[in-house]
């Protein structure tokens, strides 16, 4: 997931996307507790892409209040 396509997305769509990123992580989580874990790099992407989304919805935050 790239920075760019991030941009174009509303805040609720981003909102929606770090949910999906959550649940994503916390099965990885529970996977690599378990020993089920075969791609441990899934993990750290899953939480990448979540600090991803967060700093893109911070941006447009502190755009919309420069704005207001």
């Amino acid at each position: 997931m790239k920075a760019s396509e991030l941009r174009e997305k509303t805040p609720d769509q981003l909102r929606e996307e770090l949910t999906q990123l959550k649940k994503q992580s916390f099965n990885l989580r529970f996977q690599q507790a378990t020993g089920q874990l075969e791609n441990t790099a899934a993990f750290r992407k899953a939480r990448r892409d979540a600090a991803r989304v967060k700093t893109i919805l911070n941006e447009k935050a502190a755009a919309a209040a420069r704005e207001a």
